[in-house]
């Protein structure tokens, strides 16, 4: 049985998570796999974030996997199976670049009956058919993902393997998110994750390879209450490097916080400090859709040197209003270096500029 909320319902619940305080500040415990890789339903949001590329016919395909659970802070003395303690939500999108095209399709659902679930000890997530699980040692991890839209017209089932340890982002897996220690996440990253399988689109089946990226990240209290959005960038780069940026955004368009981190091969992460991360804009797109205006291309500053995110398709807006009530910009884009050249491919997100975003 699937349980589905209408858009007032989710909304009104959004709201009641917004309102929920953060807890004090604490030492927090370090990382521990396979456990860190499944749910943690204590803590109040949560996502496991899929962007990649993939190839087949000498054309190319930008694709992105999300799902997010969310604790509602309801119901949590009730015995009932029905009550609403969590939410499950799902994004699904395709950027085909041939037909300069973008395919978006959203899911949402309390958790439970098999249908909407996020396990715990484990990455195990599932939301009315689609799917998303690990197996494995945590130092190789085996990814599958698998999803139908049929309102989008397209599929994707998938097996993304690690080719590099766990990422841990942050301090030990620790990430600030503004000036204050509360506003932090645990955040790791799978970067460089060599992906095959079956991409459906329009009907037609082919068999697919590329390259992506997995963020998995849990907060309590993710956003400073002056922050309207992040700007942020996850790039593999060719050499086999990973590139990390973000900043969280004012009103005013200025750096609230900012942070990321780099690792090449076999070596090191090295963290970024907020004074060590500058993102500025470049060429805009604004969507006739929602009347926002996105910055699609940005030189972004970081201790490694200077780059340029170039987006490879303007119009890569999602709205995503029938889930987690928010229209965000999630696209393909390169990574170039200061003299221009392709050094790296991967995601620009840019959150907060159609709406300030709430989590």
């Amino acid at each position: 049985m699937l349980v589905r909320m209408d858009r007032r319902t989710m909304l009104t619940t959004l709201a009641l998570l917004a309102a929920r305080g953060a807890p004090a500040a604490e030492t927090p415990r370090a990382l521990a796999f396979p456990t860190d890789f499944g749910a943690h339903p204590e803590t109040r949001i949560e996502w496991w974030y899929i962007t990649g590329h993939l190839d087949a016919d000498a054309r190319r395909w930008g694709f992105q996997i999300t799902f997010f659970r969310s604790a509602t802070g309801l119901a949590a003395d009730s015995t009932s199976r029905f009550a609403a303690r969590q939410l499950v939500f799902a994004h699904a999108a395709l950027t085909d670049l041939q037909q300069r095209r973008l395919r978006h399709d959203e899911r949402i659902a309390r958790s439970g009956f098999g249908i909407a679930e996020a396990a715990t000890g484990d990455t195990a997530l599932a939301l009315h058919g689609w799917r998303l699980a690990r197996s494995g040692t945590p130092e190789r991890s085996r990814y599958h993902a698998e999803l139908q839209s049929e309102r989008a017209a397209f599929g994707l089932m998938l097996d993304l393997d690690a080719t590099q340890p766990v990422l841990l982002q942050g301090v030990a897996g620790t990430s600030r998110k503004g000036p204050r220690p509360e506003q932090a996440s645990r955040y790791y990253s799978e970067p460089q994750l060599a992906v095959h399988g079956t991409l459906i689109e329009d009907g037609r089946s082919r068999a697919v390879q590329g390259r992506a990226w997995l963020d998995h990240e849990w907060s309590d209290a993710l956003l400073a209450p002056d922050a309207v959005g992040w700007d942020w960038i996850g790039m593999n780069l060719d050499d086999g490097s990973a590139l990390t940026a973000f900043r969280l955004r004012r009103a005013d368009g200025g750096a609230l916080w900012a942070g990321g981190s780099f690792r090449a091969p076999g070596q090191a992460v090295r963290d970024f400090g907020p004074d060590e991360v500058r993102f500025t804009p470049g060429r805009a797109w604004q969507s006739a859709a929602s009347g926002a205006r996105y910055p699609v291309a940005w030189t972004v500053e970081t201790p490694v040197g200077r780059t340029t995110v170039e987006a490879l398709l303007d119009a890569q807006e999602l709205d995503s209003r029938a889930s987690t009530g928010s229209v965000y910009w999630e696209g393909l884009s390169a990574l170039l270096d200061a003299a221009g050249r392709r050094i790296g491919i991967g995601y620009l997100e840019l959150t907060g500029y159609a709406a300030r975003l709430r989590l």
